[in-house]
C-alpha cells in the first residue's frame, strides 16, 4: 500500500506532533504476529485484526494503525512498537 506523498506529508503524531512514514512491510508484519498473540493499543485494547499498513512515528516509537486504506491516527489506537521487543 502507497499513500499519496502529499498526503502524507501532512499527517503528524496526533500525541507528540512528530512526523508520520509509512511502516515498512516487515514491521507490519511482527505487529501482525503481535496482534495474532494479543497485542494491545496505547488505550489498552486488544487490537482485533490485522493491518493492511502502519504509519510509523519519526522516534519509532508508535505505529498507527491502517485499516482499508485508512489511516487511524486516534492516540488510543496507537501502538508502542518499542515495547515489542
Amino acid at each position: 500500500m502507497a499513500l499519496d506523498p502529499d498526503f502524507l506529508a501532512a499527517l503528524i503524531c496526533p500525541d507528540s506532533r512528530e512526523p508520520l512514514a509509512e511502516a515498512d512491510a516487515g514491521l507490519v508484519d511482527k505487529v501482525n504476529r503481535a496482534i495474532a498473540d494479543g497485542l494491545k493499543n496505547k488505550g489498552g485494547e486488544a487490537v482485533e485484526k490485522p493491518l493492511d499498513g502502519g504509519l510509523l512515528r519519526a522516534d519509532g516509537k508508535v505505529l498507527y494503525p491502517i485499516w482499508n486504506e485508512i489511516p487511524n491516527l486516534l492516540v488510543d489506537e496507537g501502538i508502542a512498537v518499542d515495547e515489542l521487543g
